[in-house]
């Protein structure tokens, strides 16, 4: 390249040279530019911006004139865009936006040559300028020349054939998708700062955009949801929803910034305005299992912020679900612990379900199944049949006895266990399921008919973790027990005692401590049979001499022993598996083969109604018969022993509880559980005040309903009860002058 230095040279010199290449640039440029030509027209604006001559005695370098040139440029621009808007004039919808799309793709091209062939005007002349006048950069200036002389008298038509283009394709119809996405970057290219990005395309494109597209989804909605059903208007919404979306994505061809704007209008439109008409549907998906339907309607509701129906209506429709599976199995589910808990479960298995996929674990939704399963399992048919929300938790514990122990056949103990503690979750009174739980427990570990002591284990470690160490702590030191009286028993068996044991083929003990077992002492007397009089007699002797000092209490009726015949006629030799009063009365048929009421009663000092009870179990297994045979227990009645008694098998089970003894221990568990229930109302009003001093009467209601709360629901009537009770025992007494304040005694 050759510069020509400081020579004077005109703009008439230089200007038919780049006009001439500006022209082929513009409008030729299939061909493109030779280099030399580029560096002709390069020279050209070079010399004409340096020729002119050094002026005054501060004047230094090149002039830099570029002022006329500028001018002579932007006249040049602005009669192009007349050539090309006149070509535009008849053009219209697709033709009109090829037509501009082609010209733009032409311009910008040729503008990015343009720039570099008035690169010198640009840092010198025009930077300078800039400062003092509305100049700019050559490239800006070339965009403003489009702006103003093409784009502004066309913006109207090109936007309309852009909005025309787009409903075509929302009606279903294939468009040019680039034609559209190059318009639309065309738009974008002329906010030309930094400032003005976005300005023509929100003003000229967008918002006419947002408008059109809120007018046709109003319109589309409205008609569609009127004549369709809601599952399908579902269906569209999100198809629409999908549609739009995916025209402001990165790879779409609108611009992603519309996307802030948009999303809010289609959501409004399409399910805001329909919310209602909506959620009036759910009922009935919930009622017909319509998971999808469920999943689609959460998910567009959602996106406004319109759970709280759906979340109502989910909570109602548990809870009458639950009620009525209950209600149907409810003769036989208040004696079927089984059925009860799998009535339960199977409810809350099919909407734990439903909450986790289609309504995504939302905790509204998962807090809405907890109250709707909290309100039926405490409050159905029933515990309305007994009378009491405590049957809940009671059965819960009689349907754990029934998994943990050998007999069940069930073989997934560990699964269903972890379902148990699902409804455990849920019990209100969890108070009484400790007590059934505990006293059922032990009867397992005392007859030894736990299936497995890791499950035992399992089932009060996640007791422990629900409800704490307090809750387990009785439970844990009954296995204890259990471990310290096998060694104990171990210890007896090898030891000098137990050699004064005769006539008994083997003998055992537990030793338990008396704080630890829910196991209450003998309601009667009893003679034990001097067959097993030594026994008690050498393991007494033997705990005396290796702890002095403590005292054995015998529970003789948790005891049970075998016992062998040899009166049958058949001469089979049968065991029997009896209690130890039922062994007691057996073994007087020893002396006498016919025996009255009052002679068992006499020869076993048992009371009248334990007596009662022991001879009509066995009455009922046919192991006694008594005269007269079909007249009521007296004292006269007479029994001797059924010579002609028969089984399958070599050992019976004779020790079976009648109805009326198990509906006794049931109703003997609640009073124990109301009893408990005073005595920890007590505590905690004590606790409260001891802390307070003083406090009003409904806040001391509230506070001892909070504290006890998580292990039962006390009665404002008992409460009331019990703080009279702590009067009495001056605790508390009631504040002079004051209406209903008590104050703690010290």
């Amino acid at each position: 390249m050759a510069f020509v230095g400081n020579r004077n040279v005109s703009l008439d010199d230089v200007w038919p040279v780049l006009d001439n290449g500006l022209t082929l640039l513009l409008n030729n440029l299939t061909e493109g530019l030779s280099h030399p030509k580029y560096l002709e027209l390069y020279n050209s604006v070079y010399d004409y911006c340096t020729s002119r001559p050094k002026v005054g005695k501060n004047a230094a370098g090149a002039n830099f004139a570029g002022e006329e040139l500028y001018y002579r440029l932007q006249n040049f621009l602005q009669r192009q865009m007349k050539g090309i808007l006149k070509s535009a004039e008849n053009r219209m919808d697709d033709s009109l936006l090829n037509y501009y799309k082609k010209e733009w793709d032409r311009y910008t091209t040729a503008l990015r040559v343009i720039n570099k062939i008035f690169q010198y005007l640009n840092p010198n002349w025009i930077e300078r300028e800039m400062k003092n006048k509305p100049v700019y950069e050559v490239y800006t200036l070339s965009l403003v020349i489009w702006k103003e002389e093409l784009f502004k008298p066309l913006k109207t038509r090109i936007t309309g054939a852009l909005l025309a283009l787009i409903e075509k394709e929302r009606n279903g119809e294939q468009i040019d998708a680039s034609l559209v996405k190059g318009v639309i970057e065309a738009y974008v290219s002329l906010g030309l700062t930094k400032d003005e990005s976005m300005e023509v395309y929100k003003q000229d494109f967008e918002v006419q955009f947002l408008k059109e597209t809120e007018t046709y989804y109003t319109i589309e909605s409205t008609d569609f949801i009127s004549k369709n059903s809601v599952s399908d208007y579902m269906k569209k919404v999100e198809l629409r929803i999908e549609e739009e979306l995916r025209r402001v994505q990165d790879n779409g061809y609108l611009h992603s910034d519309t996307k802030k704007a948009l999303k809010p209008i289609i959501e409004r439109v399409l399910i805001d305005k329909h919310k209602e008409t909506i959620s009036k549907e759910f009922p009935t998906l919930l009622s017909n299992d319509q998971i999808d339907d469920i999943s689609r309607m959460y998910n567009l509701l959602s996106l406004i912020q319109g759970l709280e129906p759906l979340r109502e209506i989910l909570e109602k429709h548990v809870q009458t679900v639950g009620f009525r599976q209950v209600h149907e199995v409810s003769k036989e589910a208040i004696n079927d612990p089984q059925l009860y808990v799998d009535t339960i479960l199977k409810v809350h298995r099919k909407f734990h379900t439903l909450v986790k996929t289609a309504f995504k674990n939302n905790q509204d939704f998962v807090s809405a199944l907890d109250k709707a399963c909290r309100r039926f399992i405490n409050d159905n048919t029933v515990t309305k049949m007994a009378k009491t929300s405590s049957k809940s938790p009671e059965l819960l514990a009689k349907y754990c006895d029934f998994l943990l122990k050998k007999s069940a056949k069930n073989t997934d103990v560990q699964e269903t266990l972890e379902d148990i503690m699902l409804v455990f979750k849920y019990i209100e009174d969890k108070d009484v399921f400790q007590t059934f739980y505990s006293k059922l427990l032990a009867k397992r570990l005392i007859n030894g008919t736990s299936s497995s002591h890791f499950n035992e284990g399992q089932m009060i470690a996640q007791l422990k973790q629900s409800c704490g160490v307090d809750y387990t702590a009785k439970l844990a030191r009954m296995f204890n027990d259990m471990g310290v009286s096998e060694e104990l028993l171990e210890t007896f068996k090898n030891s000098s005692s137990s050699k004064d044991i005769h006539g008994v083929e083997s003998f055992s003990a537990l030793v338990l401590a008396t704080g630890s077992w829910p196991l209450q002492p003998p309601i009667t007397n009893f003679t034990v049979p001097q067959e097993l009089v030594s026994c008690e007699q050498a393991f007494q002797k033997f705990y005396q001499s290796k702890y002095s000092g403590r005292k054995l209490n015998w529970l003789l009726q948790f005891s049970k022993g075998e016992i062998k015949t040899k009166y049958i006629t058949s001469g089979k030799q049968l065991i029997f598996q009896a209690s130890t009063y039922q062994m007691g009365i057996l073994l007087q048929f020893n002396e006498q083969e016919i025996i009255s009421t009052d002679e068992l009663a006499n020869a076993t000092s048992l009371s009248k109604v334990t007596l009662s009870q022991t001879l009509a179990t066995l009455l009922r297994t046919r192991v006694l018969l008594m005269e007269p045979s079909n007249g009521k227990l007296t004292a006269q009645s007479t029994f001797k022993l059924n010579k002609d008694f028969k089984s399958k098998h070599a050992k019976v089970l004779i020790n079976v509880r009648l109805e009326p003894q198990q509906q006794e221990d049931t109703d003997e568990t609640h009073q124990i559980v109301e009893e408990d229930r005073k005595l920890q109302i007590q505590a905690a009003i004590v606790r409260i005040m001891k802390a307070r001093k003083k406090l009003k009467h409904g806040n001391l209601m509230s506070e001892v309903i909070q504290q006890l709360q998580s292990r039962f629901k006390p009665k404002i009537s008992v409460i009331k009860k019990c703080i009279d009770i702590l009067i009495e025992k001056e605790y508390l007494e009631r504040v002079e002058g004051e209406k209903d304040t008590y104050q703690y005694l010290a």
